[in-house]
C-alpha cells in the first residue's frame, strides 16, 4: 500500500498542493502535520508509523517534509527498512525499494557520519587549544556562539550524555538547559505543542 505524508511549518500554510500530489501519485491514505521541520515528535507522523506494514510504501513530497536534519532523516529511513517499508519521494525521485533508492540513502549515512565526526572533532580540537592558552581554568562565565552550537549539535546527536557535554564545556546543568531554551537548534528537544493532524482516505471511484 503507498501512504502519504504531508507537512506545513504553520498553519497558514496549506496542505492542498501535497495532499493532490500524493494522491496522483496513488496514495490511498495521507496523514499530515502542522509543524516545524525542527519539531521532532509530530502528532501525524506517529500515527502514520502505527499503520506501516511491512511492503507498504511512505510517499512524501520532499525529502526535509520528513527529517528535521540529514542525520534525522537518515534515522527514520533506517527505522523504516527495519519494518519493511519503502520511502519514495516525489521531488528527488528517489525510492528505496529500489537498488539505486537503497545506494543513495546510504551515501547520505556515510555523509552524516562523516558530518558528525567533524563536528566532534572540531569541538574537542577548540578545546584543547583553549586550555593549551590556559584559558580553561575553571567553569567559563559565558559561551561563545560556536561553543553553543557545538554543544546544542552534540545534544541532538544523541551519542553523549548530558553529564559528558557538562563536563567538556564546564557547564553545569542548569547553565546547560538555560543556553538549549535560547538555542533555535534545541527547538527538536523541547516539549512540543500539539500540531493538528488528520487521515484522509483516498475515495474509491465508483464502478
Amino acid at each position: 500500500m503507498l501512504i502519504g505524508y504531508a507537512r506545513v511549518s504553520t498553519l497558514d500554510q496549506h496542505l492542498q498542493a501535497q495532499e493532490d500530489l500524493l494522491r496522483d501519485a496513488g496514495c490511498e491514505k495521507i496523514f499530515t502535520d502542522h509543524s516545524s521541520g525542527t519539531v521532532r515528535e509530530r502528532i501525524g507522523l506517529n500515527e502514520l508509523q502505527t499503520v506501516l506494514r511491512a511492503g507498504d510504501t511512505l510517499v512524501v513530497w520532499r525529502l526535509d517534509r520528513l527529517g528535521r536534519s540529514l542525520p534525522d532523516l537518515i534515522e527514520r529511513v533506517s527505522y523504516l527498512e527495519t519494518q519493511g517499508v519503502a520511502l519514495k519521494s516525489l521531488h528527488e525521485s528517489i525510492d528505496t525499494s529500489t537498488s539505486t533508492g537503497k545506494l543513495v540513502f546510504h551515501l547520505f549515512g556515510a555523509l552524516a557520519e562523516f558530518e558528525r565526526n567533524l563536528i566532534r572533532e572540531r569541538t574537542l580540537t577548540g578545546l584543547a587549544a583553549a586550555r593549551a592558552r590556559g584559558r580553561l581554568g575553571g567553569r567559563p562565565k559565558t559561551l561563545d556562539a560556536d561553543q553553543v552550537q557545538a554543544m546544542t549539535q552534540l545534544h541532538q546527536q544523541g551519542e553523549m550524555t548530558v553529564e559528558k557535554i557538562c563536563t567538556l564545556f564546564h557547564i553545569s546543568k542548569p547553565t546547560f538547559y538555560a543556553y538549549l531554551k535560547r538555542t533555535p537548534l534545541s527547538i527538536g528537544h523541547l516539549p512540543t505543542q500539539k500540531a493538528g493532524s488528520k487521515l484522509k482516505t483516498r475515495r474509491n471511484s465508483a464502478a
